[in-house]
């Protein structure tokens, strides 16, 4: 029989997209595979708004807390892990349902995408070379073998791997971006927001993160290593809390550096889900919101 499509609910962070995967999943009597690359780290949970275990209400989620802090998130890992569990959830007759807002994890799993090697020692020399010479002369590099990618990138990290890459393969870190292919039949789900309501909506959530200890839990990881972390240390609100412990901040201005830093993160994903004409999007706030989704999924 014909494997179901792959379900994925997409949007940006604060849109409800945790609730309705759950929705979806007792409705259809699935299985949720987180797809928030900042949710795979153990203890990084009020930072995240991690879904507690309650908040499941029994519907199995996999993927979560798969890393220590001092582990790098690798998208080549998650697709590979994904693909098999949306596998094994089929073959056991129930529905995959893929929910997150790290828009490259996602399409890494629902489209056809394939991932250059690496080389730990070529990577180091960049490295080197990026501290003796700085960002400049890479990013000099790159636009001469591979202009896309120099004209799409301004972080450091990227810049290496995309020369990294080149190096490795003689062929553009941009011939690897993903096309608009899917992998296996799938149907994406994105949430429609109203932009001034979400606004607020982060204020309060940041507000309530606060209330809840985060400066407690970024304490707690800073005393299992956090900071010798690549990805883990960069997330929204670790970073700027990580100031507060150094002195260098207070609670309430390390709590206004992370609302505008989550309301330009929701900007950013809104750009990049918006340009992909397959997602289905639906009103947040609408009250058949569920109905409708299972619908579209069905």
């Amino acid at each position: 029989m014909a494997r179901p499509p792959v379900i994925a609910v997409v949007g940006p962070t604060g849109s409800g997209k945790s609730d309705l995967a759950v929705d979806l999943a007792l409705e259809l009597d699935g299985e949720v595979i987180n797809a928030d690359a900042m949710q795979f780290y153990r203890g990084m949970d009020i930072g995240t708004a991690k879904i507690t275990v309650p908040e499941r209400r029994g519907v199995p989620h996999h993927l979560l807390d798969t890393l220590d802090v001092t582990q790098e998130a690798s998208v080549s890992d998650f697709q590979q892990q994904a693909r098999e569990l949306i596998a094994d959830i089929h073959a056991r007759g129930r529905r995959a349902i893929l929910a997150g807002g790290s828009g490259l994890y996602v399409r890494a799993v629902l489209d056809v995408l394939e991932f250059p090697g690496t080389d730990p020692q070529l990577r180091r020399l960049l490295e080197t070379e990026l501290e003796e010479t700085g960002a400049e002369g890479l990013h000099a590099r790159l636009r001469e073998v591979d202009p896309v990618s120099a004209g799409r990138l301004s972080d450091a990290r990227r810049i290496i791997r995309a020369l990294e890459v080149h190096q490795l393969t003689g062929r553009p870190f941009s011939s690897f971006m993903p096309q608009r292919e899917y992998f296996q039949p799938a149907v994406q789900v994105g949430l429609a927001v109203d932009r001034e309501v979400l606004r607020e909506r982060l204020a309060r959530r940041v507000h309530g993160m606060v209330d809840s200890g985060l400066l407690e839990e970024v304490r707690h990881l800073d005393s299992v290593g956090l900071r010798h972390g690549r990805t883990a240390p960069r997330a929204l609100g670790y970073a700027q809390f990580l100031k507060v412990l150094d002195g260098g901040t207070t609670v309430a201005d390390a709590a206004e550096e992370t609302i505008v830093a989550t309301r330009q993160f929701a900007r950013r994903q809104l750009t990049w889900f918006r340009a992909d004409p397959r997602i289905a999007w639906l009103d947040w706030q609408d009250p058949q919101l569920v109905p409708q989704a299972a619908a579209l999924c069905r």
